[in-house]
């Protein structure tokens, strides 16, 4: 992993119980560093962000390597065909990353049914105390309408952290087609021309490359919000600065494509957006979290119990 995040994952407590479990290697193994690296006696890796690719030549390195426990979400910068093929255990913190961005989620999606974000930004412009010229048709969180499109572990927690409000959920899944909650399945098309908002925790895979474009936000009803904490190539990004420039739609965007942006990037002056720099992931202590679920794993792997969070190569075509 990167050489900060240790400090940053672990707590010192934690990293204590850590050390007398394992017998830590001296230094980290990272991309930089990878092809110098000793690896003859690793039987096991706790990693994170900067895990160098473990393919055949490095993995011939490694001839004792039972477990891989990641404790960032996607597993697909690094583990390869081969890492299965040998049969050794890759686990993943997906589900504990994923609660810091539903959180994220729920918080954008009740401010922007309630207006929030947009009031905040032109009493503040205009200091008019209510700076509508027109009330909005839609402003309130009282039945309003959500669309959750990808019922993955994200997109289900949001639905999960949605369930107390008086609020419509609808999801749209291709691999899901039963109802999750009070929320019911429904097709994209539907679900982009009813829904207030629109929230999006699907995967980057082809499949779903620009699965926003031009057309699907033409979709969308006048006023309605944009939410994307999950790739951003999942939105044509031209289509949606159109859009927020016209003053039709609004957007709170968190991923984009490029991410980082470019300095002279359109979407750093486009109206009607909140723009966060991919901060809905853990972050701070919310890390704690994630280093806190890698020693539960640890623990696991050292008694010979079964590990809590294994990755399955056969989902990773379909999955983040």
């Amino acid at each position: 992993m990167e050489t900060d995040l240790p400090e940053r994952l672990f707590t010192s407590s934690v990293f204590q119980d850590l050390t007398t479990l394992v017998d830590l290697q001296p230094a980290l193994l990272t991309k930089a560093n990878a092809a110098d690296y000793p690896l003859q006696d690793i039987e096991l890796i706790i990693g994170c962000w900067g895990c160098p690719r473990l393919d055949e030549e490095i993995l011939d390195r490694m001839p004792h390597l039972k477990a891989v426990i990641y404790t960032a979400g996607s597993v697909k910068e690094f583990a390869t065909d081969e890492l299965f093929n040998r049969g050794i255990t890759v686990t993943s913190g997906a589900d504990t990353n994923a609660l810091p961005v539903a959180e994220y989620t729920l918080a954008m999606i009740l401010l922007s049914g309630k207006r929030v974000l947009e009031l905040a930004r032109e009493y503040m412009h205009s200091r008019k105390y209510r700076p509508f010229e027109v009330e909005p048709a839609r402003w309130g969180n009282h039945g309003l309408k959500v669309g959750v499109i990808g019922a993955s572990r994200i997109g289900r927690r949001v639905i999960e952290l949605l369930a107390p409000f008086d609020i419509d959920v609808v999801f749209y899944d291709p691999f899901v087609q039963h109802g999750i909650l009070d929320a019911r399945p429904a097709t994209l098309e539907e679900l982009l021309g009813t829904c207030d908002v629109v929230t999006l925790h699907a995967p980057e895979v082809p499949e779903t490359f620009h699965m926003v474009d031009k057309d699907a936000l033409s979709l969308m009803r006048d006023g309605a919000t944009l939410i994307n904490t999950a790739r951003g190539s999942l939105v044509d990004t031209a289509a949606l600065t159109a859009e927020l420039e016209s003053g039709r739609l609004h957007a709170v965007i968190d991923v984009t494509d490029p991410d980082p942006l470019p300095e002279e990037s359109l979407l750093f002056d486009a109206p009607n957006l909140v723009l966060t720099p991919h901060i809905a992931g853990s972050q701070g202590n919310e890390l704690h979290r994630l280093g806190e679920a890698a020693y539960r794993e640890v623990t696991r792997f050292i008694a010979g119990r079964p590990l809590l969070n294994p990755v399955k190569a056969e989902v990773l075509s379909h999955t983040a």
